[in-house]
Order: structure tokens, then C-alpha cells, then sequence
């Protein structure tokens, strides 16, 4: 009997999003069957092209579909369409171009946030994604040094700022707008109008994902974003120590207590490796962020280690994700920025996949 595309479908609901707990046929991945002879051809449209198990589900696919009769080729087309959050599909008036805002925050300074928004947003935008980066800190923007950026936006006749482009990234901060000697010292209406400004001011274009670098703390800024516009979720950056661990619990409850959703943690500085001997050394701790996570029911997206390197880049305007993207450091990068998409794709497909609310009149 001749292979049909309902044989194909049908074998292809083994094939299970291990994120999603559901097989690819019925999320939707799985589009445009052809079958001719012993080869088939069709394609599988995940939810975002940084998907960390992209090609096993590939492989699995391919190994379900030529275990039919009489198959003798399987030919797949992987592709993505980043989906918008359930929380940010409402926010029709500000940034309503942008499927995913998600704010990368910290409950203390100098924990490397803003290195990690960087390279992060470097990270997703190298799969193909659109990806604009919102350096929000204005009390220390340092998002345009880490990127080389030294252009300033445009203005349209509009009124409204173009974002600067760099690396394949949308750049907005608030160091294009003041003088490299200037401090900040604002109080907090004017600090939610610049975070409105940046939101609803900017010709940010579509965009897949927005990373805001939010300033330390849990101040104006933070109450601000959350206010003016649903978010998808927040980032937590924190370094294994327990003083820092503690304060990044306070920027968790902070989130919780605004209704925010809280995609993941990151441990930043976890660990140093010698570059002459190789010994490992947990300068600041080790695993404590992964703890943190486990016991507050938070996803855990990865450790970064703290590396000369990351800094060397940083400072040179090159981040290491573009310039060494074979180190180990970038690979870490590169891990936590697939598996934050991944939980951005779980926020939107919850949504999607909901049974509707039955009304009663």
C-alpha cells in the first residue's frame, strides 16, 4: 500500500517537543507533505530559529518517517516563526511590532549584567532572529561601549528615534544622549518617561525579541516598564555568591509582585579556568544560582564563566560572541540564549495551546 500523508503525520506524532511535552503534529510544526515515489519532503516550523533541540528533532523526524514501507528518502526544511507572548500581544499601543519584551535585571550592580543583555541579544540575532537591545539602565548605560557603537539615532519628521544598528542588532540607550561626563540624577517621572520614550518613541521595526538592560535594583525603572507594557518575562543575572544571591531573591519578588513572569536565572562569574595550567577556580562560588532556581521553581538558563576574555571584548566594543565564538565562553553565552528562547516559546504556545474559557450566561 502506497505511503499517504496521513502515514507521515501519523508517524511523525512520535516525535515529542521535550519543552512542550507535545508531539510536532499537533503544535502545528509540521507543514506541506509531498510525496513522490519513496521520497518525502515536508517541513517543520518551530517556534524560534535559536531552538536548542532543532536538530534532534530533525534526526528524530527523519528516523520516524524512512522507518515507513517503501520510503527511501526524507528531505526536511527546518524553519521558525517566533511567536508573541500571550502578555504582549494586547500592548497595541506602545512597541506593537515587538512579539517579546523581556527585561534582563539584577537585584545588585556589578554582577555583569549588561555584558550578559549584550552578548545574549548577539547570540539570538546570529540564528536569524530580529532582535532589538533597550540599554534602560540610565544611571550607568554601558550597552553602546560594549557594542563599539559610536553613531547616535536618527530623528524622523515624526519625532521619533531610529534606533542605531550594530552587529545585526536595534540599539537604543540613554548614552546616546548625554555626554560621557554627565551623571543622571532624575527623579522617578522622568525616569518613566524615558522608559515610555524608548517603548513607544522608537521606530523599533518587528522585532522577535527586545532585551531590556534594566538598571540594579528594583526601583522606578523596573515599576515602569511593568506598568507601562505587558511583558513576556524577566531574566535574572546573578554571580554564585550567597550577598548577591540574596539580593537577586528581592529582584524575583519584585517581578512576582507585578505580575511579571520569570523566564530564568543566569550565574554570571561562576568560574575561572587558568589559561596556562587549566585549574579551576570558584572565585565567587559555584552552582548557587542553579540551587536558587530549584528551590524557587525557577528555570535555570545557564552559568557563564568569568573569563579575561569577556571582559577584554566587552571593552573593546567586540563582544566575545562575534569574536571568539568557538570559546567556551560563547558557547555558554550561546546555551543560555537558546534556552531563554525556549522558555519565550513555552510563554507563547501556553497560550496558544489553552483550552478556551468556557462562558456561562
Amino acid at each position: 500500500m502506497a505511503v499517504t500523508a496521513e502515514h507521515v503525520l501519523s508517524a511523525l506524532r512520535a516525535v515529542q517537543d521535550p519543552d512542550l511535552k507535545r508531539d510536532i503534529v499537533s503544535l502545528g510544526f509540521v507543514k506541506g507533505v509531498t510525496i513522490q515515489g519513496g521520497r518525502v519532503a515536508f517541513t517543520i516550523e518551530l517556534t524560534t530559529p535559536a531552538c536548542p533541540v532543532r536538530e534532534q528533532l530533525k534526526e528524530q523526524a527523519r528516523a520516524a518517517v524512512q522507518a515507513l514501507a517503501g520510503i527511501s528518502q526524507v528531505d526536511i526544511t527546518m524553519t521558525s516563526q517566533v511567536r508573541a507572548s500571550l502578555s504582549s500581544q494586547p500592548a497595541a499601543r506602545l512597541a506593537r511590532s515587538v512579539k517579546n519584551i523581556v527585561p534582563i535585571a539584577s537585584g545588585k550592580g556589578g554582577v555583569g549584567k549588561s555584558t550578559v543583555s549584550a552578548n545574549l541579544a548577539l547570540a539570538l540575532a546570529k540564528t536569524g532572529a530580529r532582535v532589538g537591545l533597550m540599554d534602560a539602565d540610565v544611571y550607568g548605560p554601558s550597552i553602546p561601549t560594549i557594542l563599539g557603537l559610536t553613531a547616535s539615532p536618527e530623528v524622523t519628521p515624526e519625532r521619533r528615534m531610529i534606533p542605531v544598528q550594530q552587529h545585526g542588532l536595534r540599539v537604543i540607550s540613554m548614552a546616546f544622549f548625554m555626554k560621557p561626563e554627565e551623571a543622571v540624577v532624575w527623579r522617578g517621572p522622568m525616569l518613566h518617561k524615558t522608559v515610555e520614550q524608548f517603548l513607544g518613541g522608537v521606530e523599533w521595526g518587528e522585532l522577535d525579541y527586545l532585551l531590556c538592560d534594566m538598571p540594579p535594583g528594583t526601583g522606578d525603572v523596573q515599576l515602569s516598564l511593568c506598568q507601562i507594557i505587558p511583558i513576556t518575562g524577566a531574566v535574572i543575572v546573578s554571580t554564585p555568591q550567597d550577598v548577591a544571591l540574596n539580593v537577586a531573591q528581592k529582584a524575583i519578588a519584585m517581578f512576582r509582585k507585578l505580575n511579571a513572569p520569570i523566564l530564568g536565572i543566569i550565574e554570571n562569574m561562576s568560574a575561572h579556568v587558568c589559561r596556562s595550567c587549566g585549574t579551576r577556580d570558584d572565585i565567587f562560588g559555584s552552582g548557587g544560582a542553579k540551587a536558587t532556581a530549584e528551590r524557587m521553581g525557577i528555570p535555570f538558563l545557564g552559568e557563564i564563566p568569568l573569563e579575561t576574555s569577556i571582559r577584554e571584548t566587552s571593552d573593546a566594543g567586540t563582544p566575545i560572541v562575534l569574536t571568539h565564538p568557538d570559546s567556551a565562553a560563547a558557547k555558554a553565552f550561546v546555551n543560555a540564549a537558546e534556552q531563554l528562547a525556549a522558555q519565550v516559546s513555552i510563554r507563547a504556545m501556553q497560550g496558544e495551546l489553552a483550552p478556551p474559557v468556557k462562558v456561562t450566561f
